[in-house]
């Protein structure tokens, strides 16, 4: 993804609210399962990671990895995330 198009989902996020939250018990299998489901229907989700800024970065990594998406940004807890469901 080059960087006209990450610079295009930024400003589409913006408007956003976030779809999943990440609390103490951190990324399992059923966050991943509702992530899955999330990015299935809206393409762009925003993920608020409740951690240490070290934890917040390997999450959105797994996070990417685990789904097949392509990681936008990152401010503060709020991890912006895009994968593009071609049945829509």
């Amino acid at each position: 993804m080059n960087s006209a198009d990450k610079k295009k989902f930024r400003a589409e996020a913006h408007s956003l609210k976030p779809v999943i939250m990440i609390g103490q018990s951190g990324l399992t299998a059923a966050v991943l399962a509702e992530i899955e489901l999330a990015l299935d229907s809206h393409e762009l989700i925003k993920v608020r990671i409740r951690a240490e800024r070290e934890d917040r970065k390997l999450i959105s990594e797994k996070i990417c990895t685990d789904t097949g998406a392509e990681f936008i940004q990152s401010i503060g807890q709020i991890a912006v995330i895009y994968r593009l469901n071609p049945d829509k």
